[in-house]
């Protein structure tokens, strides 16, 4: 069960990042060529939530499964502490929850906003803010932190 939670959670962060692409992308053409917020805008700004927090919600399970997770807690207090049990254990938790409180409340924030322009720049702000965060901590392939594979294999 935890492989195969493993591997959707990384096979479904590529669905959330090209939803939080393809959101800032909409935002920020909108906002700069002063574009209507339209409902096809208004579906990516959902959507892009939503997708966000079905991957929030496999991580969490995910942690509660997770080996580095209970290696990270049986020795944060020792030597024995690993960066990559540090990083599973905390970091990645910590910043991609955050990750998904910045979209949430962008798309919040969005969806009550009354002119379009506005909307499209608090999608933008928000947004941004939090590709930023989810850049950070994914456990890239290059990362000095805990490397991962782009895809995992089945």
């Amino acid at each position: 069960m935890y492989t195969l939670l493993l591997q959707f959670h990384s096979l479904f962060r590529w669905l959330v990042l090209f939803a939080l692409l393809l959101a800032l992308f909409r935002s920020f053409t909108g906002y700069y060529k002063q574009t209507v917020f339209t409902k096809t805008d208004n579906a990516i700004r959902h959507w892009t939530a939503t997708l966000s927090h079905i991957q929030l919600a496999i991580g969490m399970l995910l942690y509660t499964q997770s080996p580095f997770v209970t290696y990270f807690y049986d020795t944060y207090k020792t030597d024995k502490l690993t960066i990559e049990a540090l990083f599973f254990g905390a970091i990645h938790i910590v910043l991609m929850f955050f990750a998904i409180v910045f979209i949430s409340i962008g798309s919040a924030k969005a969806k009550r906003v009354t002119a379009d322009r506005d909307k499209f720049k608090t999608m933008l702000v928000w947004f941004f803010i939090a590709l930023v965060i989810i850049f950070i901590a994914i456990p890239w392939p290059f990362s000095p932190l805990a490397n991962r594979p782009l895809l995992r294999p089945f």
